[in-house]
């Protein structure tokens, strides 16, 4: 019997296949527990034009992120710390510092996007990678200065 799949079920497949089960398997527990219709012609229609407007949707906020990371590339912040002998800062420079001085700028990017490599516990200028979006990463560069 083929169904279309409304959820994603393990061993099985993902939300949206088309899969051909057994009679059984599919009228005791797939459409019961409401995760699987029957694939009749109107229903493997509105699954398709679903998954339309699904990838329309991703392709639109790819493009977005595809210009923030753009500008976040082109951009560079200064953050002000304070520092002792031979440059070396008091703490360290975090993710939520980055995420405070982007914000002064106009960008909304979350602390959990900003990837710091190692801790930055020194003066000078370096390079971030952003994640803006799955699979787009911005380069982002962070001027460290003495206060």
């Amino acid at each position: 019997m083929k169904v279309i799949l409304k959820k994603d079920v393990d061993k099985i497949g993902v939300s949206g296949d088309i899969i051909n089960v057994s009679e059984g398997f599919a009228r005791n527990y797939l459409l019961p527990q409401g995760l699987a219709v029957s694939a009749d012609g109107g229903n493997v229609k509105a699954v398709e034009h679903h998954k339309k407007v699904i990838q329309d949707k991703v392709n639109t906020e790819k493009k977005h992120a595809e210009k923030t990371a753009e500008k976040l590339s082109a951009h560079s912040c200064t953050i002000i710390k304070k520092a002792g002998e031979e440059d070396k800062l008091f703490g360290s420079v975090t993710t939520a510092d980055i995420e405070e001085a982007l914000k002064k700028d106009g960008f909304e990017i979350s602390r959990k996007d900003i990837v710091i490599p190692e801790p930055i516990k020194a003066l000078g200028i370096y390079t971030i990678p952003v994640k803006v979006y799955h699979g787009v990463e911005a380069h982002l560069k962070v001027w460290v200065v003495k206060e």
